[in-house]
C-alpha cells in the first residue's frame, strides 16, 4: 500500500499580509533597526508623515530618505503599538490596510499600501498627544456643577468674562488673521484643545467673505467634500451651497463652537519681540486700538494674496464701470449693456454666466488656455469614490476619505488623475470639440492630470463647469481668445489683435497674487522673503516653479521664520490640515520637544 503525502500551500490573506508586515517593521522600529526596517520598502517608495514622526509634514521618497528619516528619528520618536485595523484590502496587485500606532507623545493613524511585499507607500498622522486630548466622549465636561458653591459663575458669565479679558489683561497663545473658513475650522480645533486663540476679520461678520461676493456664488465642491471639523452639514443641505449660506453657516458655527472671533478689526502691523519672544500684534477693533502679544501667529487668508487687476494703458479715462471679479456685486445692472470679461477660469466664467442670464451682451476674453472640467463627470469620475452620498453608504466618510486622499504622495498622485481626466475627454467629447470650435483654447495639463494638480500645483487655471461653457460652445456668451487687452479706451478696449470691442463693464477675473504678499504688508517685506512662495509642489510646470518640494510650501507646517504659521486652501484643505497644525500649535504651547526634521528650505521669494 501506497501513500501520496500531499503538501498544500495557502496564500495569506490580505489581512494576514498587512498583519506580517505591521508586526515586522514594529519589531524593527522597536529594536531601533532602521536599516531592517527601511527593507521593508521598495525602492521607489514613499513615507508620507503629517507631524507624528518628523514634527512636520514631509514625504520620504525611496528607500533611502526613509531610512535616513528613521536613523535620526527613532530614539526621539519611540513608535510602538501598531494595530492592524479592520480586514485589509487587495485590489490589482496592492494590499491596503489601515492601522494605528504610538509614539512617545502622541497616538496616530495610518495608512499602508502593499506592492509585491514591500510598502510602497506608507501614510503617518498624529491624531491626539497624550495627556492632552481633546475632551469628548468620556472626557466630556459636565457643564452643570452639582452642589452648592458661593459665587459660582454661569457658563454665560464665564463666557461674557473671557470675552472681556482675553486679548486685554490676558493674552492669547495665538492670533489667527484671517476669519474665513480657514480660520474659523483652526479656531475650533485650537478651542477644543484648550489653546487660548484670537481670530482676526475685517468684515463686520463671520461668513462676510463669502456674502459680499457675486451674488449667483454657489460652491463648486460637493457637500461631502466641504464639511467644517467637527459640526458636519445636515443631510439635507445642498449638493452644491450658495454662498450667503455658506456665510450664515460660518457665522452660526463660530457662535456654537464658542470661538472668540474679533470680528471688524483691522490688522495693520505685526513685529516680532525678541526680547518678550512673543508677537506684538496691532490691531484696530471697532474703532479702538488693541495690541496682542501672542507666541503663534498664524496666517490664515485664503489660498491667495491680494487681487491682481493689470495695469493697461488708458483705464483711468475709461468712462464705464470696471473692477476686480473679487468686487462683482452681481449682473442685475448690466441688462442692455455691453461687458467684458478679462480671463477665463473659474471666477470669469461664473461672472460671464451671471451677467448673460442678467441680460448683458458678454465677452470673454482668453488669454492662455484653460481646463474645463465638467461637474458631473468631476463628481462622478474623480469624487465620487471618496465624497459622495454612495461613498457615505459604503462607508466612506468624509474623515476616511480625508485620509484615503493624504495617502497618495503628491509624486505619483499625478499619475492616479491621468486615467481619470482621459475618461473625460471621452465622456464630454462634445463639449470638447464645440468649445474648441468656438476657439476656446483647451488643456488638461501639462501632463494630462486635470484639474486637482493644476489647483495644487499653482491655484489656478480651471473651470469647474455649472453651465457657463455651453454659453461658450453656443455662441451665447462671446469669445475673443489668443489675445489680450491692449488699451482701455473711454467706451470700449481695443485688443492686441487692433480689434476692438464696446465697452460698459469690465470686469478683471484675473486672479490674485502669492498669499505671503500679506506677510510684507502686515509683517515686513524681508520677513515675506524669508518665508518665501506659499503654494505649489515644485514641479517645474507653468507657476510652479522647481526644485521639487514633495509638500505643498510653507502650508500647515514650520516656515522659515519660526512662530509663524501658514493656514488656507479649500475646504477640505482647511478642514483636514488645520488638525495637523493645531497638534504642533498645542505641542509648543504646552512646552513638548517638536524638533522638526529637515525643514523646508525657502527657493523662491514672494
Amino acid at each position: 500500500m501506497t501513500s501520496t503525502d500531499t503538501v498544500t500551500t495557502t496564500t495569506p490573506t490580505p489581512t494576514e499580509q498587512a498583519a506580517d508586515w505591521l508586526a515586522r517593521f514594529a519589531a524593527a522600529l522597536a529594536a531601533g533597526q532602521a536599516d531592517t526596517a527601511a527593507a521593508l520598502f521598495g525602492e521607489d517608495s514613499y513615507w508620507r508623515d503629517l507631524v507624528s514622526f518628523t514634527w512636520n509634514l514631509r514625504t520620504e521618497e525611496g528607500r533611502g530618505a526613509i531610512h535616513e528619516m528613521l536613523a535620526a528619528r527613532l530614539a526621539d520618536v519611540q513608535p510602538s503599538n501598531f494595530q492592524l485595523q479592520g480586514d485589509a484590502t487587495e485590489a490589482g496587485g496592492i494590499t491596503e490596510a489601515w492601522f494605528t500606532f504610538e509614539t512617545a507623545v502622541a497616538r496616530g493613524l495610518g495608512h499602508l499600501r502593499l506592492m509585491n511585499g514591500l510598502a510602497w507607500t506608507f501614510l503617518t498622522t498624529m491624531v491626539e498627544l497624550k495627556g492632552h486630548e481633546e475632551k469628548k466622549g468620556t472626557r466630556r465636561i459636565k457643564g452643570a456643577e452639582h452642589g452648592v458653591h458661593p459665587g459660582r459663575q454661569t457658563w454665560l458669565e464665564a463666557r461674557q468674562h473671557e470675552a472681556a479679558t482675553l486679548g486685554y489683561t490676558e493674552q492669547p497663545e495665538v492670533v489667527i488673521i484671517g476669519g474665513g473658513q480657514g480660520g474659523i475650522g483652526l479656531g475650533a480645533r485650537l478651542r477644543r484643545l484648550g489653546v487660548p486663540t484670537i481670530i482676526i476679520e475685517k468684515n463686520a461678520r463671520a461668513g462676510d467673505s463669502w456674502r459680499n461676493r457675486y451674488k449667483s456664488l454657489c460652491l463648486h465642491d460637493p457637500v461631502w467634500y466641504d464639511h467644517m471639523p467637527y459640526l458636519p452639514f445636515p443631510d439635507d443641505w445642498p449638493v452644491f451651497c450658495p454662498k450667503d449660506k455658506v456665510g450664515d453657516w460660518l457665522e452660526s458655527y463660530t457662535k456654537l463652537m464658542e470661538l472668540n472671533y474679533w470680528s471688524s478689526t483691522v490688522a495693520e502691523k505685526a513685529r516680532w519681540d525678541e526680547d518678550a519672544q512673543r508677537w506684538e500684534v496691532r490691531v484696530v477693533r471697532d474703532g479702538q486700538p488693541v495690541t496682542l502679544r501672542p507666541k503663534q501667529l498664524v496666517f490664515a487668508l485664503g489660498v491667495s494674496g491680494y487681487a491682481n487687476v493689470p495695469k493697461i494703458p488708458g483705464a483711468e479715462t475709461f468712462l464705464g464701470q470696471q473692477h476686480h471679479s473679487s468686487k462683482h456685486p452681481g449682473g442685475d445692472a448690466w441688462r442692455g449693456k455691453k461687458a467684458v470679461v478679462l480671463g477665463s477660469n473659474n471666477s470669469a466664467h461664473d461672472i460671464c454666466a451671471d451677467l448673460w442670464e442678467n441680460g448683458a451682451d458678454v465677452t470673454m476674453v482668453q488669454r492662455s488656455s484653460t481646463h474645463i472640467a465638467p461637474s458631473d463627470s468631476l463628481m462622478e469620475l474623480a469624487l465620487g469614490g471618496l465624497y459622495s452620498e454612495q461613498a457615505v453608504a459604503s462607508g466612506i466618510d468624509h474623515h476616511k476619505a480625508d485620509l484615503v486622499f493624504a495617502s497618495v504622495p503628491y509624486k505619483i498622485m499625478h499619475t492616479f488623475h491621468i486615467p481619470v481626466y482621459e475618461e473625460m475627454k471621452r465622456r464630454d467629447a462634445d463639449l470638447y470639440r464645440r468649445l474648441e470650435e468656438a476657439g476656446f483654447m483647451l488643456d488638461f495639463g501639462e501632463d494630462g492630470s486635470g484639474l486637482f494638480m493644476k489647483y495644487l500645483r499653482r491655484g489656478s487655471g480651471y473651470y469647474i463647469d455649472v453651465g457657463a461653457s455651453e454659453l461658450i460652445a453656443n455662441g451665447s456668451v462671446h469669445l475673443r481668445s489668443r489675445v489680450d487687452i491692449a488699451r482701455v479706451n473711454p467706451t470700449s478696449v481695443t485688443l492686441t489683435d487692433g480689434s476692438e470691442l464696446p465697452c460698459d463693464l469690465l470686469v478683471y477675473a484675473t486672479g490674485y497674487g502669492s498669499m505671503n504678499n500679506w506677510l510684507a504688508d502686515l509683517v515686513s517685506p524681508e520677513v515675506a522673503d524669508r518665508v518665501g512662495k506659499c503654494w505649489g509642489l515644485g514641479s517645474a510646470t507653468t507657476k510652479d516653479p522647481g526644485p521639487w518640494e514633495g509638500e505643498l510650501r510653507n502650508m500647515w507646517k514650520p516656515t522659515p521664520v519660526d512662530n509663524l504659521w501658514i493656514h488656507g486652501g479649500n475646504l477640505h484643505q482647511s478642514r483636514h490640515y488645520s488638525q495637523f497644525l493645531s497638534l504642533q500649535l498645542k505641542a509648543r504651547m504646552e512646552g513638548i520637544p517638536t524638533p522638526v526634521y529637515k525643514p523646508a528650505p525657502s527657493h523662491h521669494r514672494r
